[in-house]
């Protein structure tokens, strides 16, 4: 397994949590949330191109019907339809 790629993934996990506490904290945060979520979906993409981890639709779904049904997050219907 590429350890540099499993580094840098958890490089990106660390940075996107700070923006997610800053936004809680702060607000206004928008872009650099979406700046860091673009660079842990990258990460997550070249992990799936070495054959590290498999994009699942239907562990997806399944996360998506517990959080529907267990959190107040809404639209979660749309979200489940898009998947």
């Amino acid at each position: 397994m590429c350890t540099e790629a499993l580094i840098i993934t958890m490089e990106e996990c660390g940075e996107l949590i700070q923006e997610c506490a800053k936004e809680i904290r702060f607000g206004d945060n928008k872009g650099r949330l979406s700046r860091e979520a673009g660079d842990l979906m990258a990460m997550l993409l070249i992990l799936h191109d070495q054959g590290h981890l498999e994009f699942d639709e239907a562990h997806v779904k399944a996360k998506l019907k517990k959080l529907k049904k267990w959190s107040s997050i809404k639209n979660l219907d749309d979200i489940i339809e898009k998947v």
